[in-house]
């Protein structure tokens, strides 16, 4: 029975639970090897709610809805120009910082920030409309009941009483978050003590922080239950994972690291590989 279980983020609705496993074991058994920990293909289980964002009988390539500019909402206007603000900040040298013209979500706005990211080195080769649509996962997840409630129970589904780690990569820390909440307190969940998510968007204000179930009080978001380990780990370079350090909002027992995944800043696989990442698995399952 898994040990383990992992959630994915965002724009992985043409996969499902088996084909994330064999992405996401070998990575994740070479850094928990670095700990000195072996981890059997059978130890690791996949969470999958991606399939909650296929469109049914879609006949478009990829089964991605074609999406324009205009197709955005003003909360994902807003979104996409903290991710300009943020890539701008890494990478000075390619993609150029919003001046105060476009700074508010406005049409004009939206497709400036799409052509000017198309530059940057994150975001190199992703097609407008997967990037628009990965922008509507997020805003679909947190403000469509019956999505959000389907998304935590898938997570729920994949745990039994033997699992005692979850690892949750970018939106998927968002749906762990508040699967916490809301089944933590659950026999099947007596055993999790460890959470480890990695380029998380929890902390980014108003959008995602502020909008979370529990809402946080007084600016500090609610710890999840039973959880007695909780660490963050983020790229400098992840422009997703917006706020860096989680410690702030959520509580000084979080602890937050830093990892260097390259140019793939924000893929989950150099996360699942690093050393750190490693440590604090095997540190939950020891």
């Amino acid at each position: 029975m898994p040990t383990v279980v992992a959630v994915h983020g965002i724009a992985q609705q043409n996969k499902g639970p088996q084909v994330l496993a064999t992405e996401w074991g070998p990575a994740l058994r070479d850094g928990v090897r670095q700990s000195g920990v072996e981890l059997d293909p059978q130890d690791l289980a996949c969470a999958f709610y991606g399939g909650l964002y296929r469109p049914a009988g879609s006949v478009r390539a990829a089964g991605d809805p074609c999406y324009r500019p205009s197709d955005l909402s003003d909360d994902e206007s807003e979104l996409l120009l903290l991710l300009w603000q943020e890539a701008a900040r890494v990478e000075p040298e390619r993609v150029t910082a919003p001046d105060a013209k476009v700074r508010a979500a406005t049409p004009g706005s939206v497709q400036v920030a799409l052509r000017v990211l198309a530059h940057s080195r994150f975001f190199a080769g992703l097609a407008e409309r997967a990037f628009i649509g990965a922008l509507k996962q997020v805003r679909l997840y947190l403000k469509d009941p019956e999505i959000r409630v389907a998304a935590r129970a898938a997570v729920d589904a994949a745990v039994t009483e033997q699992t005692r780690v979850l690892v949750a990569h970018s939106l998927g820390s968002v749906v762990t978050y508040e699967a916490l909440h809301q089944y933590g307190a659950t026999p099947r969940w007596a055993n999790i003590r460890t959470l480890v998510t990695l380029g998380s968007p929890l902390g980014i204000p108003n959008l995602i922080f502020h909008a979370l179930d529990p809402e946080p009080q007084n600016g500090r978001g609610a710890w999840p239950g039973r959880i007695e380990h909780w660490t963050n780990i983020s790229d400098d370079g992840d422009v997703v994972a917006l706020v860096k350090k989680l410690g702030p909002l959520f509580g000084d027992a979080l602890v937050d690291m830093r990892v260097v995944n390259g140019a793939t800043a924000h893929d989950v696989m150099p996360y699942l590989t690093a050393a750190e990442t490693g440590r604090a698995i095997a540190d939950g399952l020891r």
